[in-house]
């Protein structure tokens, strides 16, 4: 763990980043306090506990240090369950609490988005480490994301994924019935309009479905050459009861990331599998490697984007906190602060535009031998 602090500290002094340890008011002892908003149980539990485990890591390596202003750090973790009615109790809770002077999450967009009235009346910063909606961060002036847009990935998916990379015409869509799911199809069906892919049938279901076997047909009844699926947890579901047809045709994602959870529910299944994502654990790299076997040691599984995500974005309000007047930590001089900041987490840079969330870069991914791998020389974004 020592040499993972000494790692990543490296790291953000290089980006710019200095703590200020000494006690900012003589209430020392004092904490400062993050609420936190993930999906403990339910479909996408997987990604609710990548939440609270890489949040956590940041918490404790930043602690380590002295925490913030000589303050340290301590997380108020709320199981929204991925509902956003439930997202939006707790939300309210968290604001109405004068201690939690931010919000981190919630996961999906729609939850995001429910909350983004309650935020934006109580004058508290949420910021998800996953939200896409390109709608979700111009929605306050409170509400930031680090994710990247569905306005770009999706078009990403289909003018290098399918269309440059696969070579297909014809494709079948299937997606989640939610904000996340309708946003992400939609900006889909726009770029493969303009690059000349049809989209043959295009099917959804709503959160929490459990038999797909009716819209696996309508989709192999119209004769498409690849089959996108638009969603996170639903994913290994789909895949499974598509193999389990007897329907072999190729299979894309855009949703779940470098999920293990994925391959490990739908073994031989996902075999050959294509996905995009803003970010890889790549093996050369000693850092994020040390990052990625502490993560697993903590979780009992391998990270994906989603708690990479969420680790910088504990950084990215310390940082925030850092830069206010030791006796002037408000929830204001937050926002304020990071709006304006520049800072590169594990993921990247992170530098918020007006909207109040950042443009990512996309690569190809596909799983070999149960192995997630970078398809290199596809790495389109960069060009």
């Amino acid at each position: 763990m020592k040499k993972l602090i000494v790692v990543l500290t490296a790291v953000l002094l290089c980006a710019g980043f200095t703590w200020a340890t000494g006690s900012s008011d003589g209430a020392a002892g004092d904490v400062i306090e993050l609420g936190v908003l993930a999906p403990l149980t339910g479909t996408n539990a997987e990604y609710g506990k990548g939440f609270q485990v890489g949040g956590q890591m940041a918490v404790d390596e930043i602690n380590a240090k002295g925490g913030v202003h000589g303050r340290k750090l301590t997380l108020v973790i709320k199981d929204s369950k991925g509902d956003q009615k439930e997202s939006s109790d707790l939300a309210r809770q968290l604001a109405d609490d004068d201690k939690i002077l931010a919000i981190i999450g919630d996961f999906t967009s729609g939850c995001c988005m429910a909350n983004a009235p309650i935020v934006d009346e109580a004058g508290i910063v949420q910021l998800s480490p996953t939200a896409s909606n390109p709608t979700y961060a111009g929605m306050s002036d409170w509400c930031f994301s680090i994710m990247g847009r569905q306005d770009g990935e999706a078009p990403f998916f289909a003018r290098y994924i399918l269309k440059k990379y696969m070579g297909v015409k014809k494709v079948g869509v299937i997606y989640i019935n939610s904000d996340w799911g309708m946003s992400a199809f939609d900006n889909f069906k726009k770029e493969a309009k303009l690059v000349g892919l049809d989209i043959v049938a295009d099917v959804s279901y709503v959160q929490d479905e459990k038999d797909f076997s009716s819209l696996i047909t309508r989709l192999r009844s119209a004769r498409p050459e690849v089959v996108l699926i638009m969603d996170q947890g639903a994913v290994p579901q789909v895949i499974n009861q598509i193999r389990a047809s007897g329907w072999n045709i190729p299979l894309t994602t855009l949703g779940p990331g470098t999920s293990e959870q994925l391959i490990n529910l739908t073994k031989e299944n996902s075999e050959g599998l294509l996905l995009s994502t803003p970010f890889f654990f790549d093996p050369a790299d000693p850092r994020l490697t040390a990052w990625k076997n502490e993560f697993t040691k903590k979780s009992g599984f391998q990270p994906t984007v989603h708690p990479a995500c969420a680790y910088d974005c504990i950084y990215l309000l310390a940082d925030a906190i850092a830069r206010c007047p030791p006796d002037k930590i408000t929830r204001k001089a937050i926002r304020d602060n990071l709006a304006s900041g520049n800072f590169t987490g594990i993921t990247g840079p992170l530098k918020f535009n007006p909207a109040g969330d950042i443009t990512r870069v996309y690569m190809i991914c596909a799983v070999e031998k149960g192995q997630y791998v970078v398809k290199a020389g596809f790495d389109y974004s960069k060009k």
